[in-house]
């Protein structure tokens, strides 16, 4: 078991350091299970300005109805395809599926690429602050070598001292005769060298023990060395700095992800409702499209009975060739829209989708009392952006700290355990007997004898200070300097378009509005017109063609009223993505989706 001891001893020293040092790392079990306990929370976009929520949104009834709609939801977005390593996707190829406005914003906030990559930058920015956080937690360094020593030169060559090691023994055969002259025996009588050195050499023939060559006789033909080095930071201003840096841009990732978010619902707004208005255009072409072909029926049916010109029939031709253009535009129209809404939810334009829903608005009073002071207030305090511009400005002080940490000195605690062995290929052992100068014996030395084999432990400080880099460090403070100013710049610069994006979004809002109710005068007087022609033609004093014209006329004007409140509704997301209303966990009429 000896054999093996040195190596047991280094395994041992170079566990217990990692165990260390991995105890220190570890989160604590309940930090791991944050990512997982967030997911259930279902994110709802509310009113700003304290303005109350429309009665007819839908709403959960308590936090734990939150929880089980952010479930449900996840059941309908995931894949329910075994492979996790791949993206949970929402579709199968040739399923259709029936999307609402709710279901939309949940698969944009799913599947959009510009989401997905805002969150690989939190992502990205989390493994930074995980990596500034190690430089100052213990570093472990493990270290071994080997050394075959094939051809070593001997450090005596040509020196008579080398004569020592080869026999000469001198000393031995002094000391020899001289207990021989001592010991009162007449019969041992003192011996010349020769005969001592003769001697010698038939013990050592007798025993088998050859000397050493002429090579160097203090060295070894294999060297190990394994070693394993503790260095703890006991201070660096550098790395607390960088640590807090990390740890801000994390946040400002978080800010451009929260903004990100606000900008893709509105995008998947506005695409809903084009692609609902597109819809319904198609709808209304498509009738006034069936009747005109009857009214060419009818004229065509009175030109040949005499009772109208061809010139009418030639007109009504016209006309019907018009609207079928129209319709073909229209069509192609609402399929673009459609696909953008897809590759703005981040689907494949290939996905098979109905839409769910209709252009209408019932809180039109919603910011009715707004001010343009309120909202632009209300957008300093909850734009994301902005404050991912002010957090961008201290990020950079927190730069110029970590570089003004260069005028300070590194100060670490280092420890060290290494075990050494020199070991030679012939560890033929030679014994002798200080009384006797013609004893000789051999004795073989293990490979991992104790003699070969020396453990070392070092524990110390280390430090370090720069004093002098030629002005180096004093140069990138003046350019994080203007860094800062440059940051500062942005951030005003931000706020002033932020000013103006809400004054010019709260002004197009109240623009739709009136728009609206000026349109939904036209349905009405459309609509009258309508009911009134009918009578007529009950009565018999009008014919059906003043019927189909005045149905005609309130289709279009229902479509401009649909124009109108899909510029509202456009306007109105607007403006709230201009103010930055927040995803919060709450019940609101604007479901959001489960993150």
């Amino acid at each position: 078991m000896h054999r093996l001891r040195p190596f047991r001893l280094l395994l041992t020293a170079t566990t217990v350091l990692l165990g260390v040092v991995l105890l220190s790392i570890s989160p604590p079990a309940h930090a791991q299970n944050t990512t997982d306990a967030s997911d259930d929370v279902l994110w709802v976009r509310q009113d700003p300005l304290g303005s109350e929520p429309s009665a007819k949104g839908p709403r959960l009834s308590d936090e734990n109805a939150d929880v089980i709609a952010a479930r449900l939801a996840r059941q309908v977005i995931r894949s329910s395809a075994p492979d996790t390593t791949e993206r949970d996707r929402v579709y199968t190829d040739g399923e259709q599926q029936t999307l609402t406005l709710r279901d939309a914003v949940r698969i944009a906030l799913k599947e959009n690429y510009d989401l997905r990559d805002a969150e690989l930058d939190v992502q990205d920015a989390r493994a930074q602050v995980k990596e500034a956080r190690g430089s100052v937690f213990p570093r472990v360094d493990v270290n071994g070598s080997y050394t075959r020593n094939v051809v070593q030169a001997n450090p005596f060559a040509g020196s008579d001292v080398s004569s020592i090691f080869g026999g000469g023994a001198q000393s031995d055969w002094v000391a020899f005769n001289e207990r021989r002259r001592t010991d009162g025996d007449p019969s041992t009588e003192p011996i010349t060298i020769d005969e001592f050195r003769e001697r010698q050499q038939e013990a050592r023939e007798a025993a088998g023990v050859n000397f050493a060559d002429s090579s160097n006789p203090f060295g070894v033909d294999n060297e190990f060395l394994g070693s394993v080095q503790l260095t703890q930071t006991l201070y660096d201003k550098s790395a607390f700095s960088a640590l807090r840096g990390a740890q801000q841009f994390q946040d400002v990732s978080r800010r451009g992800l929260d903004r990100r978010v606000q900008t893709v619902a509105n995008d998947v707004y506005e695409a809903f409702y084009a692609a609902l208005l597109a819809k319904e255009q198609v709808r209304v072409l498509r009738q006034r499209t069936e009747r005109t072909e009857e009214t060419l029926q009818e004229v065509s049916a009175r030109v040949r009975r005499g009772v109208a010109p061809k010139l009418q029939r030639m007109s009504t031709e016209v006309e019907l060739s018009n609207l079928r253009t129209e319709l073909i535009q229209a069509e192609n129209d609402a399929g673009l829209a459609l696909d953008q809404l897809k590759v703005t939810l981040g689907l494949s334009v290939d996905a098979d989708i109905q839409l769910n829903g209709e252009l209408e608005t019932d809180s039109q009073d919603l910011f009715i009392n707004t001010s343009t002071q309120a909202a632009i207030s209300q957008a300093v305090e909850q734009r994301a952006d902005l404050k991912r511009a002010q957090l961008a400005i201290e990020l950079r002080e927190i730069q110029q700290e970590t570089i003004e940490a260069e005028y300070y000195p590194q100060l670490e605690a280092v420890a060290t355990f290494s075990y050494s062995g020199r070991v030679p290929d012939n560890r033929e052992q030679i014994l002798t007997d200080p009384n006797d100068p013609f004893f000789y014996d051999t004795l073989e030395r293990d490979f991992f004898d104790d003699s070969y084999w020396n453990p070392t432990l070092t524990a110390g400080l280390r430090m370090s200070w720069n004093v002098f880099n030629g002005f180096q460090t004093s140069a990138r403070m003046e350019q994080q300097d203007v860094a800062i100013h440059r940051a500062q710049l942005q951030h005003d610069q931000l706020r002033q378009s932020i000013e103006l994006e809400v004054s010019s979004a709260l002004r197009r809002l109240q623009t739709a509005r009136r728009r609206i109710q000026s349109q939904r005068q036209t349905v009405d007087n459309a609509e009258t017109n309508y009911r009134h022609t009918e009578r007529r033609l009950a009565e018999g004093v009008s014919s059906p063609l003043e019927l189909r014209d005045a149905s005609d006329q309130l289709d279009r004007s229902r479509l401009n009223y649909l124009q109108a409140v899909y510029d509202y509704l456009v306007a109105r997301s607007d403006f709230e993505t201009a103010v930055g209303m927040p995803l919060t966990p709450a019940t609101d009429n604007y479901q959001m989706t489960a993150r």
